[in-house]
């Protein structure tokens, strides 16, 4: 069964032909580079960084970037482009996501003209890698504690800190680094090589792990202001990035529960049992009906969130609730199709198993789901329920 019906309430008809060969696009790259060695890329878990070039290539660095080499597609060409990324692997979407949502993004919105022209082409391209260096050891649903510092010391600013669970760490040319500063949270730009500044891999994950995921350490990392990015302004700024990537995970989200709930169906309809399909049981047809409705669901949920956002009417909790809700189904979808397949479901010969470890954390980074319902909560009650005094 192709993604292609995965369709039930038709939302191909609210795309335009544009969005639809965005999507195509990206599929068909997926099935022919990176699905075949997608098993091998987690077993072994190793990064394919011989595929950034044709990422490159193929438009998904800069989808959404208006200059400087970018797409400049809207969002739900964006999402879909997502979508089909996480069809194939998380940790193949978390890279797509970080280099345009937490890197480009910042660089564009916040930078300096001279550290647009310096970063922006060369992350475009796949020259340089890059990334997004805010949660901490001791700082992650509640940035606002971070104890990362940049302190100025004549026309230079020093950073001293930690960071942890940084996705593409050991490959970034360029970290952007949240610090508290005298005036506030602001970003900086660390370069690979800067003395006091080192990546380290977190080993013996279960779960991303055809993923880099690092800590980064800062020891006294020297920086001159030009590193500084100027339109930062607080923590409002590191949230902006962040929504910009919630965005992209809602609809990855929804490319991993298609892959689940296919491998699913396609097991459901040729599975033999006491002499029948096991899709012919009530039991297992419920199952798959669930499935079905919430990745439609999820599906509807994506397309509104995209209009609103080219019509400049999404706010953040409404991306919340698409994060929340579709990593949140998504991983329910894959823990069924894991049921389904029995035995099966748990060998890397299917795909189901490698995206319900995936979506584990895909549930849980860029927002727990109790996270962004206390976000929600406080948007419809206009009381906070984050504290806890």
């Amino acid at each position: 069964m192709s993604s292609r019906e995965v369709d039930y309430f038709q939302c191909e008809e609210l795309l335009s032909v544009e969005e639809r060969a965005v999507r195509d696009r990206v599929r068909r790259w997926v099935e022919s580079r990176y699905l075949p060695r997608a098993a091998d890329c987690f077993e072994q878990g190793v990064f394919p960084v011989d595929l950034v070039p044709e990422m490159a290539d193929l438009g998904l660095l800069g989808m959404k970037l208006h200059g400087y080499g970018g797409g400049g597609l809207n969002s739900v060409a964006y999402g879909l482009a997502n979508q089909e990324v996480e069809r194939g692997d998380s940790g193949l979407r978390s890279f797509i996501s970080v280099m345009n949502a937490l890197v480009i993004y910042p660089i564009e919105v916040f930078g300096s003209a001279e550290q647009r022209e310096r970063w922006l082409p060369a992350l475009v391209k796949g020259e340089a890698i890059g990334c997004f260096g805010m949660t901490e050891p001791l700082a992650g649903s509640d940035p606002q504690s971070m104890r990362t510092t940049a302190v100025r010391d004549g026309g230079d600013y020093v950073l001293n800190g930690r960071k942890m669970w940084i996705t593409n760490g050991e490959l970034a040319h360029v970290a952007v680094v949240w610090a508290q500063t005298g005036e506030g949270i602001r970003g900086f730009l660390v370069e690979k090589g800067a003395p006091g500044f080192s990546a380290h891999p977190i080993r013996r994950k279960f779960s991303l792990r055809a993923s880099v995921t690092s800590a980064l350490v800062l020891d006294g990392v020297r920086v001159p202001e030009a590193s500084l990015l100027p339109g930062t302004t607080g923590l409002k700024s590191a949230l902006m990035c962040l929504n910009e990537a919630r965005y992209g995970i809602a609809w990855g989200a929804v490319g991993a529960a298609m892959a689940c709930y296919e491998a699913a169906l396609d097991h459901a309809t040729t599975r033999i049992q006491f002499g029948a399909p096991i899709g012919a049981t009530q039991l297992i047809q419920s199952k798959l009906v669930k499935m079905l409705t919430e990745i439609t669901k999820a599906q509807l949920l994506c397309i509104r969130l995209g209009r609103l956002k080219d019509e400049g009417k999404a706010r953040p909790p409404h991306v919340s609730m698409a994060k929340m809700n579709n990593s949140s189904e998504a991983l329910k979808i894959a823990r069924t199709a894991r049921d389904i397949l029995g035995a099966s479901g748990i060998t890397l010969g299917h795909c189901v198993i490698r995206h319900m470890l995936n979506l584990e954390t895909v549930n849980t980074y860029e927002g727990t789901q109790d996270i962004h319902t206390l976000a929600i909560g406080r948007d419809i009650t206009g009381l906070s329920a984050f504290s806890c005094q």
